[in-house]
């Protein structure tokens, strides 16, 4: 990614915190499964219901007798109340963040009785935020989009009745745009794209401790971007910034760890309970490099740091299925999420707070061969506050998500 020297306090910030739309809080994206999305994602690596355990738990394609795809998408609908933020220097219209789908598929196939391979195209971090031209905390961030589309072909193998592993590399690119206004220089626009591919990996194993309860832990590895691109300064007045500029910033994505138990309770019942452990710590600060600025400012600006300051972060699922009929399953999820941040560091760019998220789903099987989910979950953020420079206001995020997936087996 790059960044011109008046992106100081948070443009740097903003490629390390993009989920004002995710179900997840810092920059994770939880949407990359329907069936997982109705129950709140607890179990997700415990469970294999679907391809989508490519991504859950790759085990768990152990699990699926026959060859099958799977794909959808999920639809997020967010709003922001924002309170405050009176400087003096514009609005504070809320609501920033666009309509945003994101899409998944995924695809696995028996190689032998003990061999799976499997496929899946994913989204594992993302954002998008816009601010209108006018709000108060321009100097701090107006547009942000950054996304990370992920590859993972993944192998499975079943080493007893009980136990198998799964592991699969992950290619990840990465793109980046972000905006904002520099207030001292009359509004002129700092314009930042870049763009990155790194490489990671996503391992599991999964354990039928007796017929009726299963555990799993899956491990989704850190990844390692070099993000290089330009930045742009337009409207400044004449003191040598205008131009366009050859940045880096180096930045890792966090590993994490999710684990979680399923509970065959009857022929009707199951009940899933999990937990997923992110290491936000590492981002304790992000440095960027700046190529060929010139003026009386070049000095300042070549090399920037910002400080991040985030804690590791704990989320809590807990969900059920109910078998109504064999046609019909009936999910629902509950799930609390930690923001990684706090009062005292959260930026115009990621105003998030801790998070309640309550899921309800439905399973379709139409035919032996053909499966349709469906999900919606409501999510409900604590009022944060956001304390940068003059720029002072609270936060209410709300957001409403529908998830669709079809399965063909074959």
């Amino acid at each position: 990614m790059k960044k011109s020297a008046w992106f100081k306090t948070t443009l740097a910030v903003a490629v390390a915190t993009i989920s004002s739309h995710s179900f997840a809080n810092g920059l994770t994206i939880n949407e990359q499964s329907a069936s997982s999305m109705g129950t709140g994602f607890a179990g997700r690596s415990s469970s294999a219901i679907d391809a989508s355990t490519v991504f859950g738990n790759p085990a768990g394609m152990s699990k699926l007798d026959r060859a099958e795809i799977s794909g959808g998408f999920a639809v997020i609908d967010a709003s922001t109340d924002i309170r405050g933020g009176n400087n003096g220097r514009g609005t504070n219209d809320g609501d920033m963040v666009p309509l945003a789908a994101i899409p998944f598929g995924y695809y696995v196939r028996p190689l032998n009785e003990k061999m799976h391979f499997g496929l899946g195209m994913y989204a594992p971090f993302g954002v998008i935020s816009d601010y209108e031209d006018s709000f108060a905390g321009r100097e701090h961030g107006l547009y942000s989009k950054v996304q990370v589309v992920t590859l993972q072909p993944t192998l499975s193998y079943q080493i007893t009745d009980r136990v198998s592993v799964g592991f699969g590399p992950t290619i990840n690119k990465i793109d980046g745009k972000l905006t904002k206004n520099v207030t001292a220089l009359n509004d002129a626009e700092v314009n930042i794209k870049g763009d990155d591919i790194g490489y990671g990996f996503n391992a599991g194993v999964l354990v039928d401790v007796t017929d009726k309860v299963a555990w799993g832990l899956t491990y989704h590895s850190k990844v390692e971007y070099e993000l290089e691109g330009r930045t742009r300064i337009t409207g400044a007045p004449p003191l040598g910034i205008n131009g366009s500029y050859d940045a880096t910033l180096d930045f890792t994505s966090p590993e994490s760890v999710d684990t979680s138990i399923t509970y065959q309770f009857d022929d009707q019942w199951t009940l899933h309970a999990g937990t997923t452990w992110t290491r936000w710590s590492q981002l304790q600060e992000i440095v960027v490099d700046n190529q060929g600025v010139t003026g009386p400012l070049a000095a300042r600006f070549t090399t920037v740091e910002e400080e991040l300051n985030w804690s590791d972060t704990w989320s809590f699922a807990f969900g059920a299925a109910y078998q109504l009929n064999p046609q019909w399953v009936l999910r629902t999820g509950f799930t609390l999420d930690e923001s990684p941040t706090t009062d005292a560091d959260r930026t115009v760019r990621i105003p998030v707070g801790d998070r309640k998220i309550l899921s309800l789903g439905a399973g379709w099987n139409a035919t032996d061969d053909l499966t349709v989910d469906v999900a919606y979950a409501y999510l409900r953020e604590d009022k944060s506050e956001v304390h940068q420079g003059d720029y002072h206001s609270s936060y209410r995020n709300t957001a409403h998500g529908l998830s669709a997936q079809v399965t063909h087996r074959f």
